[in-house]
């Protein structure tokens, strides 16, 4: 997939409404705090976290999207950072995070496990992580997502590449995903709301 041309169609691919599964955890995180986006395209999740008040860097591999972020951005009247970076080689870091979030974040195997594992380093204590993406089963819905079973998740995988958290809600299933031209219709999906334990001494 070349992200630069998909993003160079006219209007946004996914809509300019949050995901809203994310929208129905998104307070889950610490007010104010900081929150990266993985994989964020075109803004649409990013501005609407803006929006709630938080401090957010969306990082992704298209220029293109990250330009159509930021317009989204400026036109909503909040303020979120954009990196451009591939996330094979993208620096999390350690405990930097009060939120991270994966949406429709689909790499191949060989960058997704050392992605989430690195995420999980990333959450502050008591951070935050969630993530909604297409399952393997997704392949018999015609209605979004990647057409390569590495790309696409189950969740006895997820689970264990995100070890290290405690999961407040792991889950895959049904539902209609309503998401501009691209993700439209009846979808097979894993949910992840992930905790980081707070160490008591």
């Amino acid at each position: 997939m070349n992200w630069d041309e998909r993003y160079n169609e006219p209007g946004y691919s996914y809509g300019t409404d949050p995901n809203d599964f994310l929208v129905s955890v998104a307070e889950t995180i610490t007010p104010g705090g900081r929150i990266l986006c993985l994989a964020e395209g075109e803004g649409r999740n990013a501005v609407y976290l803006a929006s709630l008040g938080y401090d957010v860097i969306g990082v992704d591999g298209s220029e293109v999207g990250l330009r159509k972020a930021q317009a989204l951005a400026a036109v909503r009247g909040v303020t979120i950072t954009t990196i451009h970076a591939d996330l094979g080689t993208f620096e999390i870091g350690t405990e930097q995070w009060d939120g991270i979030i994966a949406c429709y974040c689909h790499v191949p195997l060989a960058i997704r496990i050392p992605l989430h594992n690195s995420a999980v380093r990333g959450l502050k204590q008591g951070g935050v992580f969630m993530l909604e993406a297409f399952s393997k089963e997704q392949l018999a819905y015609n209605t979004g997502g990647p057409q390569s079973l590495d790309m696409l998740m189950s969740l006895a995988d997820v689970k264990r590449e995100l070890a290290g958290l405690e999961l407040r809600h792991a889950v895959k299933l049904e539902r209609e995903v309503r998401e501009g031209s691209r993700h439209t219709g009846l979808a097979s999906v894993i949910q992840i709301v992930g905790i980081k334990p707070v160490q008591t001494a």
